[in-house]
């Protein structure tokens, strides 16, 4: 493909991604997400400009009733950030197979662009929910925000592109980049996994022949679209980004699901604040069920699956299918705490950030007691596959 044609089609790509970022607010018009909805989804850049969350608390009297890890819900009304990925697959399925209504649950979904913005959400207490990639987790943990981990939402799922005239076919590996200007995110998984695999092959970060360049951006959406420039050859991208960037013509670099320094790669988190966990187990209880019964789902019906994410990331559905059904990713509601404590001390290790006392940040015993509540009423094989994982890796 020429260079030209290939703008052509990046420029195309851009004008729609846009549709993911967006622009709306947390408005119950546009996003409420309620089982028979069939309004899309709208983003929410101006999340912080959206009215209080409608009145649907429990009682005093029924809160107090509550008095099991699967009792009635404290709070009712939830709302949840996401990110312009499939990797958020769990929330999108949970909304339009009726899951959170199942649970008692009025949830409504936004989407944002960045991990800060994902955090200033959940401080606000506009969001109850993010989802958020495992690396500004941590981060965010370390430099003091009372944030905790207590869930998955997908392990892997990221990588870098380059243009085609630096590479003539995909997975070269990063011996590519050398000398080369790669476009990236600052406090990003994909990048901590870049510098992982730099270290790991010898190979510099700085400007030369024989180094990677890497030019940071605010947003995955910003790193992808710098490619348009002349001096960046290279960028970052998270699912969908990778098999949109093939069908525009450019190379795969590598995906972390195929690198054996990146097995198993814990990725996006489920994230809140750390006292609405305390105050209202029992909702986020309910919010786990929800989740783990999409997973159920999008192990046993792939195409309504596939159906259920485009309402959301506006993609074509062969895309969707790659990226969700194509061995690069997995997603599961698992809080997978031994992976995300070995990629904290990567972090530390590579100096992305100091080191810290991360187990009052940590919390798996929302999604044991969700799983365990879900077994005793259904123990098919699915469910225990999630139940073996979270004996491994809890």
């Amino acid at each position: 493909m020429k260079i030209s044609e290939n703008k052509l089609r990046v420029i195309a790509f851009l004008a729609a991604v846009s549709m993911f970022t967006g622009c709306g607010a947390l408005n119950n018009s546009q996003t409420e997400t309620q089982t028979g909805n069939d309004a899309a989804p709208a983003a929410t850049e101006e999340a912080e400009n959206s009215g209080e969350e409608s009145s649907e608390e429990k009682t005093a009297e029924e809160s107090s009733a509550a008095d099991s890890s699967t009792g009635l819900p404290e709070k009712t009304s939830i709302n949840i950030g996401y990110l312009n990925s499939t990797a958020h697959l769990l929330a999108f399925v949970a909304s339009e197979e009726g899951y959170f209504s199942d649970e008692g649950l009025n949830v409504t979904l936004t989407q944002f662009s960045s991990a800060a913005e994902l955090v200033n959400g959940l401080e606000s207490d506009k969001l109850d929910i993010a989802f958020i990639g495992s690396v500004p987790s941590l981060t965010f943990q370390s430099q003091g925000h009372d944030v905790t981990i207590f869930g998955g939402a997908m392990s892997n799922g990221h990588g870098y592109v380059i243009k085609s005239e630096f590479a003539d076919k995909d997975e070269l590996g990063v011996q590519i980049l050398k000398g080369r200007n790669v476009a990236s995110v600052k406090n990003s998984v994909q990048d901590a996994e870049l510098q992982i695999l730099l270290k790991d092959a010898g190979i510099e970060i700085g400007e030369g022949e024989d180094k990677v360049n890497i030019v940071y951006f605010d947003s995955q959406k910003d790193a992808y679209a710098a490619l348009l420039n002349n001096n960046i050859d290279a960028a970052s991208v998270y699912s969908p980004y990778a098999s949109l960037a093939k069908s525009q013509g450019y190379k795969v670099v590598y995906y972390c699901a195929h690198e054996k320094a990146l097995e198993n790669q814990p990725c996006c988190r489920q994230v809140a604040k750390t006292s609405a966990l305390n105050e209202n187990p029992n909702t986020y209880t309910a919010v786990e069920r929800a989740f783990i019964k999409a997973y159920h789902f999008t192990q046993t019906d792939k195409d309504k699956t596939i159906a259920d994410v485009q309402k959301y990331i506006d993609i074509d559905k062969e895309f969707i299918e790659t990226e969700v059904y194509g061995g690069y990713s997995v997603s599961s509601p698992d809080p997978d705490k031994k992976g995300t404590l070995t990629l904290k001390d990567t972090i530390v290790e590579l100096g992305y950030t100091e080191d810290y006392d991360i187990e009052p940040l940590y919390n798996t015993s929302i999604y044991k007691n969700a799983l365990d509540s879900i077994l005793a009423e259904d123990s098919d094989d699915i469910y225990k596959s999630l139940e073996e994982h979270f004996n491994d890796y809890e």
